[in-house]
């Protein structure tokens, strides 16, 4: 992985010294490469590899002639060698043991990553290596990159001559797709395992085959010691016959606030280059580290560059000779650390069920594919979700906020979300999802990749009194375009009440600073219509703590974009028509006004129908949309704001009726007349 630039392996030499006496422990695996780039600096007059350990020796002819070859790390030392640094690339659980030694010995030392198994033997390393007056590399390669340093000046807001700005950074996300067959496993005793023989050894995803995503996202965002971390979250999965995780989201943020989400996985259906993503306020950094390229994309367009590599061998040894500082030592690991002791002490990963897994290949080349798994880690990164939180049909179900929404029949049909998890720039808010037919096919969408502040069925409005409590950009007029601007309010349940089909909440809207702006009372009610129809009422009244202005982008300026109160966001479906008593198409009900509006589609489950019923306090137009994404809305402030002085209030129904096949307008028609809508 190392990429030195022809600058930083020429500046090791100095005229009339004596190139630095090497050892390396560990020839196979990663080994291999630092034989590799040893023989390179070799040639450069750089280093002499001095020796060698490892119980399987290399091949004849791999080593220079005066290179001595031991079994172990004892009988190197005991050689008389005298290496100024040591090299350890040998296994996970083997690093703490060695690196002790090493730094009992004369030399210093170059350990690759992870440093070592637990934070217990992390403080003791760091102990050893004061005591010792050492120093030490870990092997991050990623960490050499020119890049780095760029990214940590656009992350606090400077935009240079290397690196168009993105504006305010709002969060860091690193994304991992890589496959891995059966032989990765069978490969050594120790692969894929959490422990061996009582030992740590926490070979897992976010911790050895894509720990640089996890460590580059760290420093890039300025987290390198375990106290610059507040929080880390984990959630673990395997779809392999192995203990470690394969398949995870690392959650993390920093004391500052700032969100860190890795999602990574060793099961996609093709290998592509990791990369970490700064989200900012007027755009994104994409930076693929294994390539040093760097692409940014805001409201300039797109550009493109590619930087240079130190490597971490020539570092240290320019440290060591020149005081140049570590470009990855071993006290700034502590940030990975924390990650890493968090998955050690982690419930074990779960197991994906086999129906939610494709293998592909015959034999030990046979590999796992979770199937959508790109789009999985899509919106996991945009949303700074877990996969438990995603929903997902293989996760583990979400422990906290979510729970049925109606307490009698045994088919809830509905989950109602409290959503008090949710990251500020989605507007956190209750919503239901998921939302199904009697028969169990989902028919919401909730954190969808195109849009994640998208939340299942719920009522929200993109401003009030400037605050925005629908997510994502804020559309302004002053601006005649959607602008981020970090005024995300939250609606927090302040009571929920349960009486058999009838749910009641008392929400508080708190806009950006904190302070109360509307408080709502929101009901939810169920009537099971015939064997495959049931009926969702929602009725909201949303009383002013304050004056309050209600609008939306439409009221800003924004033709045909006057979307907030009821919302439905739809999940992906096949053969989707949505029409009314008096069009068909969206063109043709999009901003329509109709007492009613239909949708069918053919859904995961089967075939489904919603008919949304107008609400009747108001003839409010329809917000849709079918071609971009699956989405129906009754707008309350269409191209107009609602205006609200402290203590009035405005109130609104709707009712949805749920219905397993495809009803067709004589069906609708007979629905809606029966129920007196």
């Amino acid at each position: 992985m190392d990429k030195p630039s022809d600058e930083s392996a020429l500046s090791t030499k100095t005229p009339g010294r004596a190139p630095a006496r090497i050892a390396l422990v560990g020839v196979h695996g990663f080994g291999a490469h630092h034989l590799g780039n040893l023989e390179r600096l070799g040639h450069l007059g750089t280093v002499d590899l001095v020796a060698v350990a490892d119980p399987n020796p290399p091949a004849p002819g791999a080593l220079p002639e005066n290179t001595a070859i031991h079994a172990d790390l004892d009988a190197l030392l005991a050689g008389g060698h005298q290496p100024d640094v040591i090299i350890v690339a040998t296994p996970i659980q083997t690093h703490a043991p060695l690196a002790l030694a090493v730094l009992a010995s004369a030399a210093d030392l170059y350990l690759e990553k992870p440093p070592v198994a637990s934070m217990q033997d992390f403080h003791r390393l760091q102990e050893a290596a004061t005591a010792a007056g050492r120093s030490v590399q870990i092997g991050f390669q990623s960490l050499g990159s020119h890049a780095i340093k760029a990214l940590e000046r656009l992350a606090s807001g400077e935009a240079t001559d290397e690196l168009p700005g993105i504006g305010t950074l709002k969060g860091i996300s690193a994304t991992g797709r890589w496959v891995r067959d059966r032989a990765y496993y069978k490969r050594s005793r120790w692969a894929g395992k959490r422990s061996l023989d009582g030992v740590d050894v926490v070979d897992g995803v976010a911790t050895n085959p894509l720990a640089h995503a996890i460590a580059t996202a760290l420093r890039i965002a300025g987290a390198r010691t375990a106290n610059d971390l507040a929080s880390v979250e984990t959630d673990l999965y395997r779809a392999n016959d192995i203990e470690a995780d394969d398949t995870s989201v690392i959650r993390m943020r920093t004391v500052d606030g700032l969100p860190i989400t890795c999602a990574l996985t060793l099961c996609a259906a093709e290998s592509v280059e990791p990369y970490v993503t700064l989200h900012g306020t007027e755009g994104t950094a994409v930076f693929h580290y294994t390539e040093d390229r760097v692409t940014v994309r805001n409201g300039d367009g797109e550009s493109t560059r590619t930087f240079g590599r130190d490597d971490l061998t020539e570092n240290l040894l320019q440290h060591l000779s020149s005081g140049t500082p570590l470009l990855s030592p071993l006290d700034h690991s502590g940030a990975f650390m924390r990650v890493l002791e968090a998955i050690r002490t982690a419930e074990a990963p779960a197991l994906i069920p086999h129906t939610s897994v494709d293998w592909v290949g015959q034999g030990d080349q046979a590999h796992a594919v979770i199937p959508g798994i790109e789009e999985i880690l899509d919106r996991a990164t945009r949303a700074h979700a877990t996969f438990s939180e995603l929903g997902l049909p293989w996760a583990r179900p979400t422990t906290t906020g979510a729970e049925p929404l109606f307490s009698s029949g045994n088919n809830p049909a509905a989950t109602l979300r409290s959503g008090p998890d949710l990251e500020t720039e989605l507007s956190p808010r209750p919503y239901l999802h998921p939302v199904s037919t009697l028969s169990g096919t989902v028919v919401t969408d909730h954190l969808p990749a195109d849009h994640v502040w998208h939340l299942g069925a719920g009522f929200a409005l993109q401003d009030v009194n400037g605050s925005n409590f629908w997510g994502g950009r804020s559309y302004r007029r002053s601006a005649g375009k959607y602008v981020d601007l970090l005024d995300h309010g939250r609606i927090e349940a302040a009571k929920i009440t349960r009486e058999g089909d009838r749910t009641t909440l008392e929400l508080d809207w708190l806009a950006s600073d904190g302070g109360l702006v509307l408080k709502e009372r929101r009901s939810y009610g169920r009537t099971v219509v015939d064997s495959r129809t049931w009926r969702l009422d929602i009725e909201t009244e949303l009383l002013a703590a304050v004056d309050v202005s209600l609008g939306s982008p439409g009221s800003h300026g924004a033709p045909g974009s006057g979307y907030g109160g009821f919302f439905w966001r739809l999940p992906v479906n096949s053969s989707p028509r949505v029409f009314s008593l008096t069009g068909d198409g969206e063109p043709a009900v999009h901003g329509s006004v109709a007492p009613w509006l239909a949708w069918t589609g053919e859904f995961d489950g089967g075939p489904a129908t919603l008919v949304f019923a107008a609400p009747p306090e108001s003839p409010d137009p329809w917000f849709v949309r079918l071609s971009e994404y699956p989405a129906v809305g009754s707008a309350l402030a269409w191209d107009k704001a609602v205006e609200l002085t402290a203590g009035s209030t405005v109130k609104r129904t709707n009712f949805v009726w749920i219905s397993d096949g495809k009803l067709d307008l004589q069906e609708i028609q007979r629905l809606v007349r029966r129920d007196g809508i």
